[in-house]
């Protein structure tokens, strides 16, 4: 069982998706700052409000607050705008990667299709010499007579 384990993790498809699991948590940052940082404050402008993150819907009377995070404080609240900002982040990271995809996607087309259309390499001099012996043999065979 241990054998068996072993070569599980040596196959590169583990590896491979253990690099690309650590690769998209720190791809994750970048796109929570160009979200949070660039976009929703471009949007939370044009909606008339400084920091869309902000955007929440008390759910207790008991919330005054004008931020979010002290009427999370006050009572129960629903952070509308935290969540908008989470789908906003997964849409720009699943449209990163469509393009990264399709992008490498075209570069193994192209790649296949200069393999496809290179010529083969003409056989070595011996070599060609020595077909052209085989080929004239076999137009004319040589008979023994006794």
């Amino acid at each position: 069982m241990l054998n068996d384990f072993k070569a599980f993790i040596a196959r590169g498809n583990v590896i491979d998706l253990a690099v690309a699991v650590i690769v998209g948590a720190s791809f994750n940052n970048i796109v929570t700052s160009l979200v949070n940082d660039m976009i929703m404050p471009v949007v939370g402008a044009l909606l008339g409000k400084l920091d869309f993150s902000n955007f929440f819907l008390p759910l207790s009377p008991a919330v005054t607050a004008t931020s979010l995070a002290a009427a999370r404080e006050q009572g129960a609240v629903l952070a509308y705008g935290s969540f908008l900002t989470a789908v906003i982040n997964f849409l720009i990271l699943a449209w990163i990667i469509f393009l990264l995809v399709k992008g490498i996607n075209k570069l193994r087309a192209s790649v296949e299709r200069n393999k496809q259309e290179a010529p083969a390499a003409p056989p070595p001099e011996d070599i060609q010499l020595l077909s052209e012996i085989r080929d004239l043999l076999r137009a004319n065979p040589i008979t023994k007579s006794d």
